[in-house]
This record gives C-alpha cells, sequence and structure tokens, in this order.
C-alpha cells in the first residue's frame, strides 16, 4: 500500500508539473501571435498624445497579478512613465516623419510638478512643430498641459475648470469610535498630521495652515503659467475663477480661454490638413505617444553612464510591492550603482509620501555611502516628503519644481486596536507574558501608559535624528531646523527659500548637473539600474495586447477610491518600530 501511495503521488506531481509547463508554453505561443507585429512611424504622421492614463516616473512593470487581470479583463493598463514620455515627444520634435502632436483626453494621477516637466517638454515641440489641443472639456490639471498649445479647441457642448484648488480629505475618527475601533498615536511636531483622519473628524489649525499656504502657492504657478500662455494676467484668471468657475465653450472663446469652439470631426479635419490628407479621407497617419516611446531611438552613444535611479511610492521595510518603495530593493540598487565602476554619477528621483522610518534609514545609508564615492544628485517629484525627504537630504544637490511637495520633518506612531470591536462580537483574549512591555504592538487591547511612554520616547528620538540628519546634511543650524520642521509640509519653491532644496528643475536638470560634476560635457548616457528579466510577466503582458478604454469614473468610483486608497494606507504601514516619516496629510487636488 505503501509503495502505491508513493508512484500515485509521483505520477500526481509529474502531471502537475507537465500541466504548469504546458499553460506557460501556451501562453508563450498566445503572446508570441499578439507581439509579431513591430510598430512602424508612417510618412507626415501626427503623434497622438491620448492623456487617458496615469503618469509615473518610473517605468512600473505590473505585478503577474495585475498583468493577468489585465490581460483577461481587456482593460486598465499600466501608467505612462513620464521621463519616457519626455523622450519622445523630444525625439519626435526633430523626427521628419511626425508632422504635429495632437493632445486629447484627461490625465489621472499626475502631480503638478509632473506636470510642469512633461508641459516644458510639450513647449519645446511646439517650437518645431503646431500642437493641436482638443476636449469634450477641460479640467484643470489638462488645461494646464494644453493652454499653451498652436490651438486649443473645445467641444460646443463642454465646459472648462478655472475654479481653483481645493483638498477635501476624508477622516474616519467618528465611525472608528462608532464601530469600537480604537486609534492611540505617537508624534512630533504640529503640522504631523497623518494621524488626523483616522482620530478626529475634521483638519486641525495648523493642518488647515499648512494645507492653505500649499494650495496657494500651487495655484499661483498654475495662473502664472496659463496667464502666460493666453497672454492674461494671474488677476484675470483668479477673477474667473472667482465669479464664474466653470466656463461654457463659448465664453472660453470670448475670454480668450481656447482658441476654437469645434465638434470632434471638425478637429479631424484639421489633423488631416496637417498630415497631407483631405476632409473626405477616412483616416489620416498617426502613431501613439506610447507606441511611439516604445520604438527605439538612436543608440545611446555617451562613453560616460549616469544611472537614474527611481524612488517612487509608499516606503515600506522589505522589497516592497511594484508601487511602493521597499527600502531593502532600493538599497540594494544603490549598492550595485556604487560598486559598478562603469557608473560615474547617479540621479535619484524621488517621489514619494515617505512611509516605515526604518526603511527611509537603510536607504539613506546607501546614499550616503554612494556619495562618498561618486555624485548622487537628487530630483524631486510630485512628493518628496517626510520619508521622501529624509532619504533625499544628502544628496550633493537638491532638485524640485516650484510645486513639489516636500519637508514635513517629523515622524509618528499609529496605534490601532480592536478591543471593543472584538468585545462587541464575542471575541475576547488571554495573555500570559514574563515581562511588563513583552506585547506593545498587540490590537486586542489599548496601549498602557508605560507602553505609550516608551513608544513616544522612540518617536521623540527618531525626530531628533531626522532633525540632526538634515542639519547635518544642509549645513544649517539644528534650531533652525526645527522652525521649518515640525513635519510641515513647504512647497518646491518655498523649500528653496528655506534651504531644504538648491534648485528649481526637473529631472533633465538633475541629470546636467551631474554631468557637469564628473566634467562629461555632452558625451553621456543614461542608464537605468539592470533587472532580471520576467519572463511571465512579459507574457502576461503581450497577452493582453492593447488595452480597451473602459467608461470614466464618476464621482461614486472617487468615493470608492478614496477608501481603498486610505486601506492600502494602513496595510502600508509596516515598520518593525511602528514609527513612520511620512507625509501628514492626503492631499487630493480638486
Amino acid at each position: 500500500m505503501k509503495d502505491f501511495f508513493k508512484t500515485f503521488f509521483a505520477a500526481l506531481l509529474a502531471l502537475m508539473v507537465a500541466g504548469a509547463l504546458a499553460f506557460v508554453l501556451f501562453l508563450g505561443v498566445l503572446a508570441a501571435l499578439g507581439s509579431s507585429g513591430k510598430p512602424v512611424v508612417p510618412s507626415k504622421a501626427v503623434l497622438v498624445f491620448d492623456l487617458d492614463t496615469s503618469l509615473s516616473d518610473a517605468d512600473r512593470e505590473p505585478e503577474p497579478s495585475e498583468a493577468l487581470s489585465e490581460a483577461l479583463g481587456g482593460g486598465g493598463g499600466h501608467a505612462q512613465s513620464l521621463p519616457a514620455a519626455i523622450e519622445a515627444l523630444d525625439r519626435a520634435a526633430s523626427d521628419s516623419r511626425i508632422t504635429a502632436l495632437f493632445l486629447t483626453g484627461n490625465l489621472q494621477g499626475a502631480g503638478p510638478a509632473q506636470l510642469r516637466e512633461l508641459r516644458e517638454a510639450i513647449q519645446r515641440f511646439k517650437a518645431k512643430k503646431p500642437v493641436l489641443a482638443y476636449n469634450q472639456g477641460w479640467s484643470k490639471r489638462d488645461y494646464y498641459l494644453a493652454a499653451g498649445a498652436s490651438t486649443v479647441f473645445i467641444n460646443p457642448f463642454g465646459e472648462m475648470e478655472v475654479n481653483g484648488l481645493a483638498s477635501e480629505p476624508m477622516f474616519f475618527g467618528e465611525a472608528f469610535k462608532k464601530y469600537g475601533v480604537e486609534v492611540q498615536v505617537t508624534r512630533v511636531g504640529k503640522y504631523k498630521s497623518a494621524v488626523e483622519p483616522f482620530i478626529t473628524d475634521r483638519m486641525s489649525e495648523p493642518n488647515r495652515e499648512q494645507v492653505q499656504k500649499l494650495l496657494e502657492d500651487i495655484w499661483g504657478e498654475w495662473k502664472t503659467t496659463v496667464a502666460k500662455d493666453r497672454k492674461k494676467s494671474p488677476d484675470d484668471l483668479q477673477t474667473i475663477a472667482d465669479e464664474k468657475g466653470l466656463v461654457e465653450a463659448d465664453e472660453a472663446k470670448k475670454l480668450g480661454l481656447v482658441d476654437r469652439v469645434a465638434a470632434y470631426d471638425e478637429v479631424l479635419d484639421e489633423l488631416k490638413k496637417l498630415a497631407g490628407k483631405q476632409p473626405k479621407d477616412k483616416d489620416f497617419p498617426q502613431i501613439a505617444l506610447a507606441t511611439y516611446a516604445g520604438i527605439p531611438g538612436e543608440a545611446k552613444t555617451g562613453r560616460t553612464r549616469i544611472a537614474v535611479v527611481v524612488a517612487e511610492g509608499e516606503i515600506v521595510d522589505g522589497e516592497g510591492k511594484a508601487n511602493q518603495v521597499g527600502g531593502e530593493r532600493l538599497s540594494r540598487e544603490l549598492r550595485k550603482l556604487r560598486l559598478d565602476d562603469r557608473i560615474k554619477a547617479v540621479v535619484l528621483r524621488v517621489n514619494s509620501p515617505g512611509g516605515s522610518a526604518a526603511a527611509s534609514e537603510l536607504i539613506q545609508r546607501e546614499v550616503i555611502l554612494t556619495k562618498k564615492v561618486k555624485p548622487l544628485v537628487v530630483s524631486m517629484g510630485h512628493l518628496a516628503a517626510s520619508g521622501g525627504y529624509w532619504i533625499s537630504t544628502y544628496g550633493d544637490r537638491i532638485f524640485a519644481e516650484p510645486s513639489t511637495i516636500t519637508g514635513s520633518i517629523g515622524v509618528f506612531g499609529l496605534l490601532p486596536n480592536v478591543k471593543k470591536l472584538a468585545n462587541d462580537h464575542g471575541i475576547t483574549w488571554d495573555s500570559v507574558q514574563t515581562a511588563k512591555l513583552a506585547n506593545p504592538m498587540t490590537l486586542a487591547r489599548p496601549k498602557n501608559d508605560l507602553e505609550l511612554a516608551r513608544i513616544q520616547g522612540l518617536v521623540d528620538r527618531i525626530y531628533e535624528q531626522f532633525v540632526a540628519k538634515v542639519a547635518d546634511s544642509r549645513k544649517m543650524k539644528k534650531e533652525a531646523v526645527h522652525e521649518i520642521a515640525q513635519g510641515r509640509v513647504w512647497s518646491g519653491q518655498e523649500a528653496v527659500k528655506l534651504g531644504l532644496v538648491d534648485e528649481v528643475g526637473g529631472l533633465d536638470a538633475a541629470v546636467k548637473y551631474a554631468a557637469g560634476r564628473i566634467k562629461a560635457g555632452d558625451d553621456y548616457q543614461v542608464v537605468g539600474p539592470e533587472r532580471e528579466p520576467d519572463t511571465l510577466r512579459e507574457i502576461l503582458k503581450n497577452l493582453g495586447g492593447k488595452p480597451r478604454k473602459l467608461a470614466k469614473p464618476g464621482p461614486v468610483d472617487g468615493l470608492v477610491d478614496s477608501f481603498r486608497h486610505q486601506l492600502d494606507l494602513l496595510t502600508a504601514l509596516n515598520d518593525p518600530q511602528g514609527v513612520y516619516a511620512r507625509l501628514p496629510f492626503e492631499l487630493e487636488l480638486k
């Protein structure tokens, strides 16, 4: 009987292995069939930038589970890489096969600092070739990109937002009390308000103060830029925002906010002319920006290598997911670049609200070690706050956009428990321990006074270390850092004035500065960290083909996404000590 079971299970295992191999082979065949054709740029083509995507600083590959979901569902598609989009726009501006750029659609998930870098690339394209921009209606985000186009269209039925900025955070404090979830907090810094959504029902006055100032800085930059594009004054736009808010199509034309009111078919006729076609022609030569970006340009020939490594997402302990900054993963990437003699300089691109203090310290250690052997320059994207600033502060030079969200030098501890919730449903715990502080992170009960005091002491110590690190790296007095710390968030333009940032500029400016530090002139090439190929991910990605456009999200989708985002935030809080250096609020601009 024993031999029978041995034979049976061996045969079963063999069948399972064979089945798995057959499935992978099947996927490979399908992927090969789906990706056999190579894209070609037609002559006199219009480059179409469909903004119905989200911008990511990193060229993030989806996890296998995400790729499988996209392949089976036909929707989604991962974010457009901002550096790849900018490179494609700059390359297309000099490509004789490209005649014009067409902007349309609605961006999702792009911060003001990212928009500024993308807008500058669009303006460089416009200096050489026409840029046409059309939408059913213009949001503030998309209009910021398109306001300086050669021709801005709006649909006769459409309207546009010129209504200022607002932030409307969600609070769960009263709901937690109602359902029996208690959250105890330890923190340093009166502006460190990341804990507020979980313990109260409204913003504290210090938090309201910093959010108001940040919105005013970002809105001021928006008005200044758009006013210059439309040959108006910032005060003109403020008046429109105060008195009108939403502007109908004909009114937008009268106010000089758009150039033409036209239906989509009329815009297509204009694009056909640019492509050398007649209005009666059914189609015109065109290529999507995402497709064009995937076509290799000229080979990189610079002898000197400058590596760009991206830290994008929540900073978490361990390896982290694809959309997170894993402390172990990023520190390992930096270590490889530090030990690689072929790499002469490193540019660290940071787009992170922070997170785990322990993971931030792990990354910062590698930044310091790398800086000792080769230049390390920091480029801040939309966010480089708290832990994002922690990993940036020792850069040889720090670049940020005027609307970058940075600073937030402060730490906190979030200590939830579900004792009442569990007890109300008949669930209880009992405990045996050998010391008073044996189980301080339990969710089964509130923390006692001794535990809270010890955790607060840890938070205080890490905050003092944070301040000392900033003082040391930025050559400032600790007292001066204390004044601008307290967890307060600053815009990039304010951070320059305060000495937290060195210079206003994007990723390209940071790379050029790094090239200057190593005296490379123009003889350099930009490379990324080498990654091992993931066959399964590639198969699943290719299997999906071109993603379908799904229905655009409505207000209910936004509410659901807010709940889901808060849940993701809580699950990302995995610091081994329970101490976090994270942005003090979830800033969603409306």
